[in-house]
């Protein structure tokens, strides 16, 4: 028998839109019909499936079944607990993932690195772009938006579960790079042009925050600057690109030349 959602648990779901909450308690928050639907159908289970009606009752039992618990919820309770100013017709609470990092996982591969990214729909479309392009690990600067912030979760369009974000120093891990002769590539609007650099198989691609770019400090451990180029002329408005649509365009140049066997 269903149960309707209890002021205690209405008060936990707008906690967790806390990053100290989230960690707190190892929980995070995921919405939408067919976000919900997915992250379940793909073997994860939720803590608790909050949901309209009609919604639960129209669910096969192979997603009703993956949630420890399942409460209904109307609409306007919906938009008291929902981070979206229109939300859907569900949300689910999720155990956060507990991974060991290794900087193995990051050998013989290309990893983007974000510096003091704070937008999350930023951070959302990035993870997205490095899923569909096979990439599978991001590293960002501890200073970035969360990874399980509701909004980046969001952005990311289902892609957070094919992706690993972890989050260090990384003076640290750029440096030791450079020091092995792994490549570090740096986006700045100094660099050789994208189309024009030598681009290898592995190594750390360096994207700078949203109005900063990359800081001088970690511009010393950037073996190689690349930039996209763009108008010949300075146009107001125009100085540089959203980090999310740089990503886009490196990582497809990265695979462009993986996919035709290219070096320069």
């Amino acid at each position: 028998m269903l149960t309707m959602i209890t002021r205690s648990q209405a008060k936990m779901i707008l906690s967790l839109q806390k990053r100290k909450v989230r960690e707190e308690n190892s929980l995070f928050v995921i919405e939408g019909d067919k976000l919900v639907r997915e992250y379940i159908l793909a073997g994860n289970r939720v803590a608790l499936l909050a949901g309209k009606p009609e919604w639960i009752d129209g669910e096969p039992d192979a997603v009703i079944s993956g949630a420890d618990e399942v409460v209904t919820v109307s609409y306007d309770e919906l938009r008291r607990i929902s981070s979206l100013r229109t939300p859907h017709n569900v949300l689910a609470v999720a155990p956060m993932r507990r991974e060991q990092f290794s900087d193995v996982l990051l050998r013989g591969r290309l990893t983007p690195v974000l510096e003091c990214v704070q937008d999350p729909g930023n951070l959302g479309t990035i993870i997205r772009i490095a899923a569909w392009f096979g990439i599978g690990n991001i590293i960002c600067s501890p200073d970035s938006v969360d990874f399980y912030n509701p909004k980046v979760i969001q952005a990311t369009m289902g892609a957070f579960m094919h992706v690993s974000v972890w989050y260090m120093p990384l003076d640290g891990i750029l440096g030791k790079a450079a020091a092995e002769g792994i490549p570090v590539y740096g986006t700045t609007t100094d660099g050789t042009s994208i189309y024009e650099s030598g681009l290898g198989k592995e190594g750390f691609i360096l994207f700078g925050n949203e109005s900063k770019g990359i800081s001088t400090d970690l511009l010393q451990n950037v073996t190689c600057r690349i930039t996209i180029p763009g108008p010949s002329k300075p146009v107001a408005g125009l100085e540089s690109l959203n980090v999310s649509m740089a990503a886009a365009i490196v990582c497809s140049e990265f695979a462009r030349r993986k996919s035709e066997g290219l070096r320069v």
